[in-house]
Formats: structure tokens, sequence, C-alpha cells
């Protein structure tokens, strides 16, 4: 990709679970509280992937981002669940009607988790660390900025040239506002100006967070959080039940009733930018031909994996209904067995066997139905189901694969198919150069239209297959408020969450 090379690979598997589609956020009721939130409460929340270390300035992984950010470290702007950009240790902003000016006024008052003021200068040092230093993730994003200055309390990025994806960018990894001579061990220990600070790490089980009571904000709501980290959705329903913990996120939709039984939790279903995404090996073999992929798309159900997975919502393209440029793309790839079988022929394809490699943690829901859809077209699919690190080696860094199935989790991610070095093995310069038009652009609307004309041409190529777009599942104990529902496993703010008790 063109920006985020080592983020994706493992941003992409933080919900590790299949069973995650996108429902308005409004089909489920939210628990009723009756009991007045205890400020000294202590919430318990189940996550399913563990970061292997918490230093998010040059560790890749959503698992960092999902716990971190807003949590315990934070930008001049933030994103809200619903994507919206807003004001975060920056009051106000303004921005050039040429787009290549960019000023925040600085929040006064704020502290650093150790007792240390926020400083213009921490902003810039910050900032122009995190584009110089290639070691910092998401550097490359910082790339169009020419200039990081600071005149009082106010910040001015000057940019060489117009990036309509800069202050999106600011909301993440590449925004985050570090103490400039810090000597922390960022691997095991934190020093941000969040709600939140980090008490402990019991590595293998659990991180801790404590209400940070110097925060310059409202404070959070609970004076403790702890993430309990269970990969099994079984082994989550059953502590759940026990009253071991509170919420449970990334989990499995079809354990409703079991989760509600005895009135202790609501299962809420909001909307995500998780994508299924199904990729092609294209650069030889069969697949390196566009009606071997199209056929592949066309023998697959999707109607009938979201029916596996117990909610959900079809997707046709590479863009989710959160983001911009999203346009409903089922016209390209209907469900046609039929259709399949012809271009398979046209192909000169027959007797096709191939072998999809998905990471071992995932369930064996879609590797079922895609081995079933696919043998009635008549292509035998062999699953290698293996460890995450070998995934990573075999099938990100090396493209040594034929089909790959894994859960992107991060908005606005289209840029991968813009990047022909992506696993993805897809280079179209035509879609390359209209991902950089939008990027250019300093009209909103015409930077979205760009994004959607390019994510057709990515659909139509049969690039990849996008299964399914994914929700937030999360079960949430009804003496539980402010819980987020939507897009939990990319961010997880945690600042309104409280606990009553009863």
């Amino acid at each position: 990709m063109l920006r985020r090379p080592a983020l994706a690979a493992t941003a992409l598997l933080a919900a590790g679970a299949l069973l995650l589609s996108a429902c308005s956020p409004g089909e489920t009721p939210t628990p009723t509280v009756t009991a007045e939130p205890d400020p000294d409460a202590s919430a318990v929340i189940r996550l399913v992937l563990e970061p292997r270390n918490l230093d998010i300035r040059q560790t890749a992984g959503a698992a960092l981002d999902q716990i971190l950010v807003d949590n315990i470290y934070e930008g001049l702007v933030a994103r809200t669940p619903e994507q919206e950009i807003v004001g975060s240790l920056a009051t106000d902003w303004n921005v050039s009607a040429d787009g290549l000016t960019y000023t925040f006024d600085l929040q006064e008052g704020v502290t650093f988790h150790d007792g240390q003021p926020l400083t213009p200068q921490d902003v810039v040092w910050s900032l122009t660390t995190r584009k110089t230093d290639p070691e910092w993730s998401e550097s490359s994003r910082l790339a169009n900025v020419a200039s990081i200055t600071a005149e009082g309390q106010q910040i001015t990025l000057t940019l060489t040239e117009p990036d309509s994806s800069l202050l999106w960018n600011l909301t993440g990894r590449a925004g985050l506002i570090f103490k400039e001579g810090d000597t922390v061990d960022y691997s095991t220990a934190a020093n941000g100006t969040g709600p939140f600070v980090l008490e402990d790490w019991a590595q293998g089980a659990s991180i801790t967070f404590s209400r940070n009571e110097e925060y310059w904000g409202e404070t959070a709501g609970v004076a403790e959080v702890v993430f309990d980290y269970i990969p099994d959705n079984q082994a989550a329903l059953n502590a759940a039940l026990a009253g071991e913990v509170d919420v449970v996120t990334g989990f499995d939709a079809n354990l409703r009733e079991q989760i509600e039984a005895d009135g202790g939790f609501v299962l809420e279903l909001g909307p995500s930018t998780d994508k299924g995404t199904l990729a092609f090996n294209q650069e030889s073999g069969p697949l390196a031909d566009k009606r071997v992929r199209q056929a592949i798309r066309q023998a697959i159900d999707h109607d009938a994996i979201i029916d596996a997975l117990g909610s959900g919502e079809t997707m046709y393209g590479p863009i989710p209904s959160l983001d911009p440029g999203y346009e409903d793309l089922a016209d390209v790839a209907p469900y046609d067995p039929e259709a399949a079988r012809a271009l398979l022929e046209e192909a000169g394809v027959d007797d096709l066997e191939l072998t999809l490699t998905i990471p071992n943690f995932y369930s064996t829901t879609i590797p079922q139905v895609l081995v079933s859809d696919l043998n009635e077209v008549g292509i035998t699919l062999e699953v290698e189901s293996v460890e995450f690190s070998t995934w990573l080696n075999d099938v990100y860094i090396n493209r040594d694969f034929d089909l790959s199935f894994v859960l992107h989790t991060e908005a606005r991610d289209f840029e991968n198919w813009a990047n022909p070095d992506y696993y993805f093995t897809y280079d179209n310069a035509e879609v390359q150069d209209l991902y950089a038009q939008s990027l250019a652009a300093t009209d909103e609307g015409e930077s979205e239209q760009l994004l959607a004309d390019a994510a057709r041409i990515v659909s139509e190529d049969a690039a990849a297959d996008w299964l399914y777009n994914g929700a937030s599942v999360v079960a949430v104990g009804t003496n539980i408020t402010g819980m987020p529902s939507i897009n939990v496993n990319e961010r997880l703010n945690l600042s309104e969450l409280g606990k009553s008790d009863g």
C-alpha cells in the first residue's frame, strides 16, 4: 500500500472472530440501568487479540489502537465511532482555502500521566519525529507535510500539496502526541495524556487501566477497566455467565440466546469498517485470469454467508458503508453458479484445485461455505489453517498463496488497492491515479466520487471478493452504560463507560 505497509498486516486481525457484520445500531435495545453508576467500579471487558508489546509508536497491530488510542494516548484531533473528526488536544482548527495550511489551537493545562506538562514543542517534536523516523508506524502519512511549527499555543502544519486525508490521518497513530525526551519503556509502559493510566499488564491474560484523576477533560466514569483476553467465544460466554466479565466484544451473534437467557446481558450490533476479504494471488497461474476470479466471486452465495454468521450485511467492493466513497456494488458480481461455470469454461479451466490459507484462530464457518460453493462449480478448495506468524510470512510477506481470507478492520484503507506492492497483488494504474486525485482534491464531494470510481474498477477487475461487511457484536451487561457499539474492533473509547451495582 502507499502509506501503511506494516500496520494493516496485523490490524486486520484485531477482532479474531468471523461473526461480525453490519447492522443498524438501533436494531437492538440498549440495556436499561436503574442504579446510579459507581465511580469506584471496576469494569471487565473481554477482548480477543492481545498485543505483543505496548509500543504504539513502532509496533503494528490494531490490538494496540483498539485500547490505547483515546484512552491512553491522544492527538490534536480524534474520531467518533461514527467516523466524525472532532477536537481533542486541539480546541479548534482551520484549513486554508488552498488546502496547504492547517492551524490548530492547543488545549492549555494538559499534563502527561507522569505529571509533566504538555507543551507546543511536544506536539512539534511528536509530529516531526513521526514524519522523519520511518521506524514510527505510519510515518509516511505525513509525507506531504513540509513544516511543523508552533507560535504560542498555535500549531501550524504546512503542506507541499493538498492532502484530503491529513485530518483523518491525524486522528490515528500519525497524530499521537508524546512527551519529548521521555525515558519510559514504551514496550511495557505508557505515558500519555488520556483519561486512563496504564496500571498493569499481566502478559497472556489481561491489561488494566486506572482512571487518570488529573485528566484535562471530564474524568472517566469508572475507577478501573480490565481487558481480559479470551480468544475462544465459548470460554468468553462462560466467563460472562459466571459474572467474571461485564462486556464481551468480538462475540458470536449466534450465541445471543445463551448470553441473554438470564437477563444479565444484551447483545448489541453496531456497524463497523470490518471487511471479510478473500484475497486472490493474481501474479501467476489461473488466478491471473480475471474470468477465473470473477467465476469464484459469482460462485459464492454471500447471503448464505450472512445467514451462517447470524448477522450481517453483504459487501461487493473494497469500501464499507461507513467510509467515504461507498457504493453498493452488488451488480458487479451477483450470485450465479451457472455464470461462474461458463466463465471457467471460457477461460479453459477445469478441475481447478486451489488452497485457501487462513489464520488458525478463525472459525471454520467461512471456509466451510467457500469449500461447498466452489465445489458446486468444479473448483476443489483445500483449506490450510496456519499460525498467524506463518500467515504473515507466507501470505503477507512472501505472497506464497492462492487464496487467503482475513478480516481487515481498519477504516479508510482503500490505499491498499492503490499499492501494487501490497499482498493483494493488484496493480491497476487507473485506480492508482484516481486514488492520488482523491487525496489531492480539496472538495470533499469530489474526493469521495473519485474513491467511488476507483472502487468500482477494483470490483469490476475482481481484484478480490468481499464476503461481508462486519459489525461490532458486543454483549453488554445490563449494569453497564456508555459502552461503544460502533467499530469497536478498531477503537474502544471508554471515557464514558459506567457501571452500577445492579
